[in-house]
């Protein structure tokens, strides 16, 4: 079946006109694994088959950190004078942009690729995460909203959907979706029949490129809607809850989050879900318990209590080893993996996980009493640290593998009796008496201090240095609280010590504010 007997819209697609002699410039930005090389040589054989002079090239990046691939392609109707093609795009030149990941159609648009007079743009939305985003202590993705913005002001016409998503659902990769997108556009003068032509002509996974080639176009044709949001259902419910019978008290609990004031009733159900899965029903009510104490205290427009239910939610939902294995064992990793190495029925996929477990790690899962005096006995804890802290691969596809992750997985019920519980409850209500205590007379400051808590998160070497960033923050905010201006100070501390994983920018955050604060 070919593209126009599924997508009836492409029928109004006209191809776009050429003069003769006139280059048609077109460059695709594509990261590895991609299929940027397989585009390029369909596009190319595409215009061969027109009857067009092409040319196409190719200059590598190292996608996860300075950039991707850029293919680029010139074309122009053969005629009696051989065509000289460029080796490269050039800033303000560029007719068809092709973006296969949303950050690299912003990389496009600071290097001048895209512009209003001729540019079509078409980019995938669908984001693969580069190493300077996975770097950063603090959340480091970049905003896509701001992406959209410029593209929709930098290209002449945007076509934008997740390429991705559509190319997997067809079992297919991002080249053959894009390359329908492509032949929605009209921006090349050639017919939809030769575009699936070319596909045809490649001879390898001609089927599944030609579905997600239909899909890719119906995705440019029509366009993708962002789901709405929708309430929590029954089974929602059931499978966080467990037994019917606790369903009433998992809408007592809903109840509780809806009477929050303000904005903070959608963030107390996000947090209340995420700790019943977490830790139980009754574990999710002690985190309202907190929320609403605090809320008490809070005036309008109620950003506090809207914090408190995020910041609350995230420190009670901390990762223990008891969570990292059970997140190691959960059928949706699974099926998430598989799809992004492109597994099919009935091959096997291996997976082998790396874990590097501190003494205090092993020790925080014993019981509080008895781990406190191991974590007290240097002997104890050195001779724990070489018995575990080595750098393990444990097969999680295999039945000994998995077996152990999941029975570590399954101590849930244990959780709330470890040391690690227990220092992670201490930790908490010290961090909310600090924000008790500054809250009546500084409600900005209370704000920044429930905020410092995103510095915490991970487990083990990543956790430590959370942790030790968090209370050299927490001393600065200490030297500076009876300012006018200890809010901003708060969080000028809180984006240094997100800037860098050595802490560097938090030092000298520090010896500013030294610098000017009498001892």
């Amino acid at each position: 079946m070919t593209v126009q007997e599924t997508l009836s819209p492409l029928s109004a697609v006209e191809p776009a006109t050429t003069e003769l002699g006139r280059i048609i410039k077109l460059a695709v930005l594509a990261v590895g694994g991609q299929g940027g090389g397989v585009l390029t040589g369909w596009i190319e054989a595409l215009a061969r088959a027109e009857g067009y002079a092409c040319q196409a090239t190719s200059v590598a990046g190292v996608a996860q950190r300075t950039g991707a691939t850029v293919y680029y392609i010139e074309m122009c109707p053969s005629g009696e004078r051989q065509p000289v093609f460029s080796l490269m795009p050039a800033a303000g030149d560029v007719d068809i942009l092709i973006a296969a990941e949303w950050m690299e159609a912003g990389r496009a648009i600071i290097r001048g690729f895209v512009t209003p007079d001729r540019t079509t743009l078409i980019a995938s939305t669908h984001r693969a995460l580069a190493v300077s985003e996975k770097m950063v202590p603090g959340d480091g993705i970049a905003n896509p909203a701001e992406v959209q913005a410029a593209a929709e002001l930098a290209a002449l016409r945007l076509i934008m959907a997740d390429f991705d998503q559509v190319a997997v659902k067809a079992g297919s990769v991002i080249s053959a979706s894009l390359f329908g997108a492509l032949a929605a556009s009209g921006a090349l003068p050639f017919p939809v029949a030769a575009f699936e032509n070319a596909i045809r002509a490649g001879g390898t996974g001609v089927e599944a490129s030609l579905r997600a080639f239909a899909a890719g176009a119906a995705a440019a044709v029509e366009g993708e809607k962002a789901p709405e949001p929708k309430d929590v259902t029954l089974a929602e419910k059931t499978a966080i809850t467990g037994p019917k019978r606790q369903i009433a008290l998992w809408e007592g609990l809903c109840a509780r989050a809806d009477a929050l004031p303000g904005d903070a009733p959608a963030m107390a159900r996000a947090g209340l879900q995420k700790l019943a899965e977490f830790q139980g029903l009754d574990y999710a009510s002690s985190y309202l318990d907190r929320v609403e104490a605090l809320s008490a205290k809070d005036a309008a427009p109620f950003d506090f209590t809207r914090e408190a239910a995020k910041y609350i939610a995230n420190a009670m939902a901390y990762d223990d080893v008891i969570r990292v294995a059970d997140l190691k064992t959960r059928g949706r990793r699974f099926d998430r993996i598989g799809a992004e190495m492109g597994a099919k029925d009935g091959r096997l996929m291996q997976v082998t996980e790396f874990l590097h477990p501190r003494a205090e790690e092993i020790v925080g899962l014993f019981p509080a009493g008895w781990g406190a005096r191991l974590e007290g006995s240097v002997k104890a804890m050195g001779r724990i640290d070489r018995w575990f802290c080595k750098g393990r691969r444990i097969r999680s596809d295999g039945l000994i593998g998995f077996g152990l992750l999941y029975l570590v997985g399954g101590l849930r019920g244990w959780r709330l009796k470890t040391l690690r519980h227990r220092m992670e409850v201490a930790h908490l209500e010290a961090w909310l008496l600090r924000v008790e205590a500054v809250l009546s007379r500084d409600p900005a400051l209370a704000v920044e201090i429930l905020r410092c808590r995103r510095l915490i998160k991970g487990y083990s070497d990543t956790h430590a240095r959370g942790q030790s960033k968090f209370d050299r923050v927490m001393a600065g905010i200490a030297l500076v609280e009876q300012c006018e201006d200890a809010a901003d100070w708060a969080r000028r501390l809180r984006e240094a010590a997100l800037q860098d994983e050595q802490g560097k920018a938090l030092d000298g955050a520090l010896d500013t504010i030294r610098s000017f604060v009498k001892p």
